[in-house]
């Protein structure tokens, strides 16, 4: 069995109709790239991930997909490896992996830091469509104990959040506002509230809280610093097959959950699952953030119930591609989003502007980068998005921002 040809379909992901309009503030159209690896047995193996990788696909090119087991290469082209061994050998992908811990995985929903109300739609919606954790990045444009309460007002039991503190970034004392959060039954769990190589003070930090601590971003790739315990849980992003298969391995034998966040659509989530399955310490819920996103290139439409994904029974990633609906997504083309204006009111009437560039993609959550003010995710604000109105006041501010980088008015 070789393979013969790898199609290579870069395509705009578009956002789901009620969390658009935060998600393009964010970030911005965002693209996905699908790999339709093919067989000269006539086998069709899927695969994305969300960056085009033309310089690997050759290297696929003529081999035998068993000659990619432990891919440490391309996390997309793997997966289609994967899809064509798992097809080949009539078996499901987490049976390349070893025994099957679990049929059903932990799977948590997405979203991005935007105005209280916002935040409580999405734990309404996400928790409707069988979601039992939700993670979202803090952002200082927002105060979190707001949007907190507004969450734990709809949230129904059980419903968790997941908050990406994105490695601190503020002047918060974080055992206090870890406190804080603490205080509200909705809280679940805390990713990543230091810098990742502050090792001691995530040590001390686990001890200071009986939320658990998750730790995604490593000094040494999630390798030596696992031994010093720095966590409750452990998170790898987007790794490489081979990669994650060796930290399973080092999860395992400390006895230390983990989980996968790997972004994209139904193959990437299918993948993610089939690992999980498998790997017999991971049972932290996996990040996709594929419910963020409306349609997909594949038949099977898999939905969580109660927090669980049912890993499907293959044979391969057990997905089928939809041609039809390829062709939409491909057709597909958004609109650019021009830059905008944050627009922050604290309640002492103080207002600060800032320009978001969605080529900056982190900017809403990390402006510190910038170095032009020092902020929190405790301070008495709100924050809206003031988008090019035509008005003169419009361009005023924004040739004003462009000059002075922040503008603070009282």
């Amino acid at each position: 069995m070789k393979v013969v040809d790898i199609e290579v379909h870069e395509y705009w992901s578009e956002y789901t109709d009620w969390i658009a309009a935060p998600l393009m503030h964010y970030y911005g159209p965002q693209k996905r790239v699908l790999y339709v690896a093919h067989t000269d047995t006539g086998l069709v193996g899927l695969g994305e991930y969300h960056a085009a990788q033309p310089e690997l696909v050759q290297r696929y090119i003529g081999t035998n997909p068993y000659d990619w087991l432990g891919d440490v290469t391309s996390l997309g082209l793997g997966t289609a490896m994967y899809d064509l061994m798992g097809q080949a050998a009539g078996v499901p992908v987490w049976q390349l992996f070893g025994p099957r811990q679990r049929a059903f995985v932990p799977v948590g929903s997405w979203t991005v830091s935007t105005h209280p109300e916002h935040m409580a739609e999405a734990v309404r919606r996400y928790a409707a469509m069988g979601f039992t954790w939700l993670k979202f990045h803090l952002s200082p444009f927002e105060n979190v104990l707001d949007q907190t309460e507004a969450m734990a007002r709809v949230a129904p039991p059980g419903f968790r959040i997941h908050y990406d503190f994105t490695m601190h970034g503020t002047d918060d004392h974080m055992p206090q506002l870890l406190q804080e959060l603490a205080k509200f039954p909705i809280c679940g769990c805390f990713e990543d509230p230091l810098p990742g190589e502050d090792l001691e003070g995530y040590v001390e930090l686990r001890q200071r809280t009986q939320i658990p601590i998750v730790l995604h971003h490593f000094a040494t790739r999630a390798t030596y610093e696992v031994f010093r315990r720095p966590a409750d849980a452990y998170m790898l992003g987007h790794y490489t097959i081979g990669e994650a298969t060796r930290r399973a391995g080092l999860f395992d034998a400390m006895d230390a959950p983990f989980m996968l966040q790997n972004v994209g659509g139904q193959i990437t989530r299918a993948m993610a699952a089939h690992m999980m399955a498998a790997f017999p310490s991971a049972t932290f819920h996996m990040i996709n953030d594929t419910e963020t996103r409306a349609g997909d290139v594949v038949q099977e439409c898999i939905e969580p119930v109660n927090g669980f994904y049912q890993v499907p029974e293959g044979p391969g990633l057990g997905l089928t591609l939809d041609r039809e609906a390829l062709a939409e997504r491909l057709a597909f083309q958004p609109e650019a989003q021009a830059k905008w204006i944050v627009r922050t009111t604290y309640a002492n009437g103080t207002r600060m502007y800032n320009i978001h560039d969605p080529a900056e993609s982190l900017f809403m959550v990390r402006p510190d980068h910038r170095l032009e003010h020092t902020f929190s995710y405790n301070a008495p604000l709100s924050t809206d998005y003031w988008d090019d109105d035509g008005t003169p006041k419009w361009r005023a501010m924004f040739n004003r921002l462009e000059s002075d980088g922040m503008v603070l008015e009282k």
